[in-house]
């Protein structure tokens, strides 16, 4: 079957409300209130970076657009900074949601557009779920192996440990079970 287009030959979008409504359901967040005023992407710190504006994303979540999204560079490059979410009028909690789009698309097995930030993300929640708070020699140690990115950035980490940056041993914390549970882990 040959997909329909648009008289200018642009493809025809044929929303798919079912992808919304998981969304919204998962998340919480009301995506659908989002009338595109485009406060997130003018306020967002790392858009130069991403293949998809994060007002598009939201937009390709109202239609639906799963495919695309779940394997868009944006969900993995957001540093969920809560720029975006302070500066919505609407009040949707859009880092909330890139965390969302996160989980989903790894439970949805969508190969990922960059493959070594789901490893980076990986590694940091992992060093959060055994230590209770991020210990950064165990997560870069973590992410090298995954990666198998053994040597680029050998240099600032060594400055990094000599100027007292970087700890050999992870700090201790109260509520590590607490943590643990969060992450369903007890």
């Amino acid at each position: 079957m040959t997909p329909q287009t648009t008289t200018a030959g642009d493809p025809v979008i044929r929303p798919d409300f079912a992808f919304l409504t998981e969304i919204e359901n998962r998340s919480g967040e009301k995506v659908s209130r989002c009338y595109q005023c485009r406060k997130c992407t003018n306020g967002c710190p790392l858009a130069f970076a991403m293949d998809w504006m994060p007002n598009q994303v939201i937009r390709a979540v109202q239609l639906g657009l799963a495919k695309e999204i779940l394997g868009s560079e944006t969900i993995w490059v957001c540093a969920s900074c809560q720029t975006c979410t302070t500066r919505c009028p609407n009040d949707i909690d859009i880092a909330h949601l890139m965390d969302t789009l996160r989980q989903f698309s790894r439970e949805s097995e969508v190969p990922a557009a960059q493959p070594k930030i789901v490893k980076f993300h990986q590694a940091f929640l992992d060093s959060v779920r055994r230590h209770g708070r991020l210990f950064e020699l165990g997560m870069v140690g973590r992410y090298k192996l995954a990666s198998r990115d053994f040597f680029s950035g050998t240099r600032l980490g060594l400055e990094m440990v000599r100027k007292g940056k970087l700890k050999f041993l992870p700090a201790g914390i109260k509520g590590k079970r607490e943590i643990r549970q969060m992450f369903g882990d007890v």
